[in-house]
């Protein structure tokens, strides 16, 4: 049976398209298609005005009757024939995507509430983790908006409505914060030992061995990590005011980008005189780039190459899409000081406020490296390559470490409350048997008086 719109049409089928699409995302992915198609525009005409003026510069005041030398021009006059082709390709791209986007709008309400997949969740995180400041600031349905989830639900931040979704809460409470381009259900993965499908949750693990109640952050990691830090600050705080009994213990596990959110939460909730950081016991990282990551870094360097060109400057744009959570990463941004004032694709400068641990806070670091154990000749090239570069794959061991040439900017974490994991890539740290146990013998151990 067909559901009816108000004016009695059946709203549009989809059938050709993938089922764990919801409506809103095809209305997403529509905006998106329409702005990336105006992008292509863009950057073929900017090529081509480039091209324009190096041939004006040649052929001097008779060259230049045939360039738009505009302020922020592409070069292309609009009045001649190419840049009458230009307007009528961007003129036709806008008037098909606001109809699509307009029949699209009036369809999502008739089709509903849709549950979503482990498939959709994926495609949604790794979006937001590239162009998630773009969603955000264009409205697309596409963005994730920050919540606290259970099983892969949102958790309600109400007394009442929180006891009845967690009956079993303990006053031991225990967040899980993901990392770049990835999501909550992700925490859940296939154990890299034992049986095809056996599933590994350090959550589970830690809830099980040690009475955690284990929640998980589900948020757009695509922007800035100030921005979700300050989010998760309030979070928290709605969080504990609602648990169900008196919380003992509140305890942050982040892998990767996750645990630079935990550290900007920590310094942003205790700046705004939020009561969370002084129930804050633990703070445990997975392979957090502390001080940034090398492919970041590589890609600021590419952007720096193609923009000393004129005729390659417009492709600079294609790599300068990606998200402000990413250029985040070049250097380990926390908070807003760290990049307000600074063009986030101009400057390779470190310009971070010096942020120490918090204190009266156990800190934990998991390390990981793909170098294995080995006495060969090229032992020593590959120690001192991990340290420096290459670590689990993306975070060396330096950063992951809270290592800095520059002793003011290093973490003090305690040796005892180090651990480098051998053999292991980064998005193994989730799911390797081996890590849990390390984060098991930890949090038995008690907190110092």
């Amino acid at each position: 049976m067909s559901t009816l719109s108000p004016d009695g049409e059946a709203p549009p089928r989809f059938s050709s398209l993938p089922a764990w699409l919801h409506v809103s995302d095809i209305q997403g992915l529509a905006q998106l298609a329409t702005q990336a198609a105006l992008g292509v525009t863009g950057l073929a005409e900017n090529v081509q005005g480039n091209v324009y003026k190096a041939v004006a510069a040649l052929l001097g005041p008779f060259g230049a009757r045939f360039v738009d030398h505009a302020p922020g021009g592409s070069g292309v006059r609009s009045a001649g024939i190419t840049g009458l082709v230009y307007g009528g390709v961007k003129g036709i791209t806008r008037l098909a995507g606001g109809t699509v986007n307009a029949v699209l709008s009036g369809v999502v309400p008739l089709v509903g509430e849709q549950r979503s997949s482990r498939r959709r969740e994926a495609m949604l995180a790794a979006l937001n983790g590239v162009l998630g400041d773009h969603l955000q600031a264009t409205a697309n349905p596409l963005a994730i908006s920050m919540s606290l989830r259970h099983q892969g639900e949102s958790l309600p931040l109400e007394k009442a409505a929180l006891a009845q979704r967690l009956p079993a809460a303990t006053s031991k409470v225990l967040v899980l914060i993901h990392g770049l381009c990835m999501n909550d259900l992700q925490w859940r993965t296939h154990a890299a030992a034992g049986a095809p499908r056996q599933e590994h949750d350090h959550g589970l693990q830690l809830a099980d061995a040690l009475g955690y109640t284990p929640v998980y952050l589900h948020y757009n990691t695509g922007l800035h990590t100030s921005s979700n830090g300050q989010q998760l600050a309030a979070l928290l705080e709605q969080l504990l005011q609602a648990w169900p009994q008196p919380v003992q213990e509140l305890t942050l596990l982040g892998h990767s980008m996750g645990g630079l959110v935990a550290r900007s939460a920590c310094q942003q909730g205790a700046q705004t005189g939020c009561a969370w950081p002084a129930q804050l016991k633990r703070l445990i990282f997975l392979g957090t780039p502390h001080h940034g990551a090398p492919l970041e870094r590589v890609g600021h360097w590419v952007d720096a190459m193609l923009e000393k060109q004129a005729v390659t400057r417009p492709f600079a744009k294609i790599g300068q899409i990606r998200s402000a959570g990413i250029t985040d990463l070049r250097h380990g941004n926390l908070l807003e000081a760290d990049w307000l004032d600074a063009g986030r694709f101009e400057s390779a400068r470190d310009s971070r406020q010096i942020l120490p641990l918090p204190a009266s806070v156990a800190c934990y670091a998991v390390a990981a490296t793909t170098v294995t154990h080995d006495s060969g000749p090229l032992a020593p090239v590959r120690r001192a390559l991990s340290h420096k570069m290459i670590g689990d794959g993306l975070v060396p061991l330096e950063s992951a470490l809270g290592q800095h040439e520059k002793p003011e900017r290093c973490l003090a974490f305690a040796p005892e409350n180090q651990w480098i994991a051998h053999g292991m890539g980064h998005l193994e740290l989730l799911s390797r048997p081996e890590v849990t146990r390390q984060l098991v013998d930890w949090l038995r151990r008690p907190l110092a008086a």
